[in-house]
């Protein structure tokens, strides 16, 4: 018999009173369900065996959706863990485990991932990630990798050309969804997740492209990544349901202790600068005035417009900003003329906007979460006059090649306010955080090729409440 719940299982976007869970139903051999609408139940206990089982419900597996059903769960106890299951087609799915946030907390313990790229490595850093137990797990871009590399060397393969519609954005999710420690890491844990440019097409921004298509042809090609994107994460519907454009920008706030503000850096960047029209590629950029024009957004005004108004009014001792590229400056010589367009040194003065209101009084704590570059690093975060305002780590890639030899030039010599530089691990970052310090645990896999393979610690630093920087420990 054909297991349609061979996709797995997850929640996501925990609340004080519930969550997102998530399965996709699937046919035979991992093709899509021939099928009208599926009637789907669930169940969610407060224990893994269901011996008490406090809510059940029904809903509709849509094949316009893929047969993905979104339940946001309500009305739940704070502050514990669930367990939920899924029942269709006369199958029971796995059983996974949802929470909801505390009113109050002393402690949380986080794992930041990014960029898992199915050909180049396996997914075995998920089984050390499962082992520590997270209270949530925070992926911020490339969750899968459109393109393939053809002078890198392949663990697997994807078995399908380059998605550019629907029905091949959603092949691609569902291959990733087979993954074993990827679907045991979505039962283990909530997620919280962004997207960044490969869930679309490497170093798009906005419409602007690779390939110079034009906006209205693009568009499609988005539109559609976007809404496979959507079937197949643990996010709540009203983020994209209904509404003209999806918005994934939200807050996922953890009790009194954390500000949690989840960014997109993609759908609402302006063009790229020094790029001819409609080309969108990360490049090395020289004395660019443009990356430096006050207008130029990497957020959108309406998303740089939350963000300022969330870090106005903040409450907790410790605020996070989780998105997808390279936020300090990344300079490229001494004289810090050449830079990445990619990331925010493209858009420099929405950077200075947001330090501007992370310098604030009100923002005890700040500290930046980002990938896309596949290693790893801690940079201090300053002002324009060198004044300290908060912390950038950046997790490498859980599975994908390192970077190039010499890709970021002399780092230590061009860059002072960078404290580290790890271009050769793959792996995750643990950060454990309590009212008066953050420490991060740079984990890394020794042979990313096997699913087997170690992983250990390759670094690790602390904040201490109000310093405003990390110290190596």
């Amino acid at each position: 018999m054909t297991d349609p719940f061979a996709l797995g299982v997850a929640s996501g976007d925990p609340g004080l009173d519930g969550f997102v869970l998530w399965t996709r139903l699937i046919g035979a051999d991992f093709q899509p369900l021939l099928a009208h609408a599926v009637a789907i139940s669930y169940d969610i206990a407060t224990d893994a065996m269901f011996r008490k089982i406090i809510r059940t419900g029904r809903t509709v597996a849509h094949p316009e959706h893929a047969h993905a059903v979104h339940v946001e769960a309500t009305g739940l106890p704070s502050g514990r863990p669930y367990w939920y299951r899924f029942h269709a087609l006369g199958a029971t799915s796995p059983v996974g485990r949802a929470v909801t946030v505390p009113r109050s907390a002393d402690r949380l313990r986080i794992a930041l991932t990014s960029c898992q790229h199915w050909e180049q490595a396996q997914f075995g850093v998920y089984r050390d990630l499962v082992a520590v137990q997270p209270d949530i797990i925070l992926q911020v871009g490339d969750y899968i990798y459109e393109q393939s590399y053809a002078g890198q060397p392949k663990v697997r393969e994807f078995g399908a050309p380059e998605p550019k519609d629907l029905a091949g954005y959603r092949q691609r999710h569902a291959l990733y969804k087979t993954d074993p420690h990827l679907q045991a890491a979505h039962r283990a844990a909530p997620w919280i997740v962004t997207w960044d440019d490969h869930e679309v097409l490497n170093d798009y921004a906005n419409l602007a492209n690779r390939d110079a298509l034009p906006p209205e042809i693009f568009a499609l090609r988005r539109a559609a990544a976007y809404q496979a994107y959507f079937e197949h994460m643990p996010i709540r519907p009203s983020l994209w349901l209904g509404r003209a454009a999806p918005r994934l920008y939200r807050a996922v706030d953890w009790a009194d202790l954390m500000s949690l503000s989840v960014l997109d850096t993609r759908q609402y960047r302006s063009a790229p600068p020094c790029a001819a029209p409609n080309l969108a590629r990360n490049i090395v950029i020289s004395d660019c005035a443009e990356a430096r024009a006050p207008e130029r957004t990497i957020l959108g005004a309406a998303q740089e417009k939350w963000l300022a108004g969330r870090l106005a009014s903040e409450r907790c001792p410790w605020t996070l900003i989780a998105q997808q590229v390279f936020f300090a400056p990344l300079c490229l010589d001494e004289a810090c003329t050449s830079s990445f367009s990619d990331q925010w040194d493209g858009y420099a003065a929405n950077r200075d906007r947001v330090l501007t209101g992370l310098a604030q009084p009100a923002v005890r704590n700040p500290v930046v979460l980002s990938g896309d570059v596949h290693s790893f690093w801690v940079n201090d975060l300053n002002d324009v006059d060198g004044k300290a305002v908060g912390t950038e780590i950046v997790t490498s890639a859980l599975a994908a090649a390192s970077p190039p030899p010499g890709r970021f030039n002399d780092v230590k010599t061009n860059n002072p306010h960078i404290r580290l530089s790890d271009v050769d691990h793959a792996g995750y970052v643990l950060i454990d955080i309590s009212a008066s310090v953050l420490t991060a645990d740079f984990r890394a896999i020794a042979d990313r090729t096997k699913a087997d393979s170690p992983v250990s610690s390759v670094a690790q630093f602390t904040i201490e409440t109000d310093r405003r920087a990390l110290q190596n420990l």
